[in-house]
């Protein structure tokens, strides 16, 4: 006999509980990935995002002191009162980029503990 020879099979009905069932699977995807340890990458990416958010604004105010002291000199020097300030600028922004992840690991790991009450 060939395949042509094989009447076609009737389409399945998924079971009853089959929603159940997808509904759980998703679930439990979704519980692992926030549940996820973070890993080494997820720490060095953490390092670079906070050296990026110190550099970029201390760089900027050194490059637009460069320029200031080009065109407009002065007694003072831009260049170094703008390397301060966005250094100080960039220490700001990384406390707020740690403060606010510590704040939400505090957070996802009162939630478990509230779950396993």
């Amino acid at each position: 006999m060939s395949e042509e020879d094989h009447p076609p099979e009737a389409p399945r009905k998924p079971p009853a509980d089959f929603p159940e069932q997808v509904g759980r699977k998703a679930a439990r995807k979704l519980k692992a990935r926030r549940n996820a340890t973070p890993g080494v990458w997820f720490g060095l990416g953490m390092m670079g995002l906070i050296g990026w958010s110190v550099v970029v604004p201390t760089l900027l105010g050194a490059a637009l002191g460069l320029w200031l002291d080009r065109h407009y000199p002065g007694p003072r020097s831009w260049t170094l009162a703008l390397l301060v300030a966005g250094l100080l600028l960039g220490c700001f922004n990384a406390w707020h980029w740690v403060t606010k992840e510590d704040r939400a690991m505090r957070e996802e790991r009162e939630d478990k503990h509230d779950e396993h009450e």
